[in-house]
């Protein structure tokens, strides 16, 4: 039965949780840790970006479960900045997020998907199946919600089952390195090194999914108890995952081999069962990776729908079809990541999203306490846990991670200031055509 606008299908819990380990547990944590270990040479430093990477990422999302709670609309940082700061800053996360946000993450899985996929088969070609996957999955996406929610949770359901088959595999089957996980006095300056900084890009764009859930607050069954429960659980299990997945590299891999390598995943296989074995989790890495597009495909739509009912310019972009799925937005964004696909390279796509999107979920951070001190009076079904010390842990750490990023890549640092410039000059332009008409 078709699904109708009358009685549309609710989000659940589980489909929630299962966006949020979609959204993160893909590309960054398949292909982050060879560029990391270019500059990073200790365990126990390489394993501490992990943690400290979930530590940054719990406290975001201990802090937008509350501004979820209170103020309960699709559309994630668009939503929260709007009304926080301005409708300015609002329209320029969205814009980043339609742009970048998702657009960018999902051609960056569907590359390392293609690429996992040719080490296995080298006949393949990686850029065109990339391309097959994401509009395959545009064309579920765009026609059933119903059908997709439960693509996702299946699809989520056998990626952590077959995480964990390798962490426990790995660590029984793995000829251990001669790496040292136990930290020396070397290894704790490591942490506070420009290198540990940068390399903390890379992890958090690996955590980046962790908020993909208040994108989808309007759809959600009871939104203002269960965001906040799907944000930390999603957080909390992907940070297990990925401590112990980095562990099992490491254990397994010399570091050498692993140096500068996207696909550490095939990598680190073929070090611990062999070469056959090694194409074998190489190709599951490649299925794995098609939750991660399925998820940023579903998710990031429901931001520019809620830019185009709020601006009239944009309003063809917040039509719904009839199964209540904002299709027009779903095809946008389809056609901004076939351009990520088909004209950059991985390295670029990453470093190029991973600053802007850093950015503004410092600043909606930042808008809890903004929020609190202007508005005590909303109501708050959910308070940030450990309010101000988490945000505030958040805010420490994103900001140094900024900082240096500035520092360190001023290329693409300013590719990101001209995204955000082109984006306030389509603001004012879209607003000067909302006045005259």
């Amino acid at each position: 039965m078709p699904e109708s606008a009358a009685t549309p299908y609710q989000l659940s819990l589980l489909t929630g949780v299962a966006i949020v380990v979609a959204s993160m547990v893909g590309t960054g944590v398949f292909t982050s840790l060879g560029f990391q270990v270019l500059g990073i040479q200790s365990g126990f430093a390489l394993l501490m970006l992990w943690a400290v990477g979930g530590l940054i990422a719990l406290c975001g999302a201990l802090s937008y479960g509350e501004l979820a709670a209170a103020m309960p609309r699709s559309g994630g940082e668009y939503h929260y900045l709007s009304q926080i700061y301005h409708p300015a800053l609002g329209f320029l996360s969205g814009w980043v997020s339609a742009t970048v946000g998702f657009a960018a993450p999902t051609a960056l899985a569907a590359m390392a998907l293609g690429r996992y996929a040719q080490s296995v088969w080298p006949a393949v070609s990686a850029q065109w199946l990339s391309v097959g996957v994401v509009l395959a999955l545009t064309v579920v996406h765009a026609t059933n919600k119903r059908a997709g929610s439960r693509l996702q949770v299946i699809i989520t359901t056998v990626k952590v089952l077959v995480l964990v088959l390798f962490i426990g595999v790995g660590l029984a089957a793995a000829t251990p390195t001669s790496l040292a996980f136990a930290p020396q006095a070397a290894d704790w300056r490591e942490l506070l090194s420009p290198a540990f900084a940068v390399s903390l890009v890379y992890v958090s764009y690996a955590y980046s999914g962790w908020n993909a859930a208040a994108y989808l607050t309007g759809e959600m069954a009871n939104p203002q108890r269960n965001l906040p429960r799907i944000l930390l659980l999603g957080t909390a299990l992907v940070l297990l995952l990925y401590v112990g997945l980095n562990f099992v590299f490491l254990y397994s891999t010399p570091i050498p081999k692993l140096a500068g390598q996207v696909e550490v995943g095939f990598v680190a296989a073929t070090e611990i069962f062999g070469t056959a074995a090694g194409r074998l989790m190489g190709g599951v890495i490649a299925v794995l990776l098609v939750s991660t597009v399925s998820s940023m495909i579903f998710a990031g739509p429901r931001i520019v729908q809620v830019m185009g009912e709020d601006l009239p310019p944009l309003s063809g972009l917040g039509k719904i079809s009839a199964a209540g799925i904002p299709v027009r937005a779903t095809l946008l964004q389809t056609a901004l990541t076939l351009v990520f696909l088909l004209t950059a390279t991985f390295e670029q796509v990453l470093l190029y999203a991973g600053f802007v999107l850093s950015l503004f979920t410092f600043l909606t951070v930042l808008g809890l306490f903004v929020l609190r001190w202007r508005r005590p009076e909303l109501p708050r079904p959910y308070r940030a846990w450990g309010y101000p010390l988490t945000p505030l842990i958040f805010l420490a750490l994103n900001g140094w991670t900024l900082w240096f990023i500035v520092q360190d890549k001023p290329r693409e640092t300013t590719y990101g200031v001209l995204t955000l410039f082109v984006g306030l000059l389509v603001y004012f332009v879209g607003r000067g055509l909302s006045r005259r008409r």
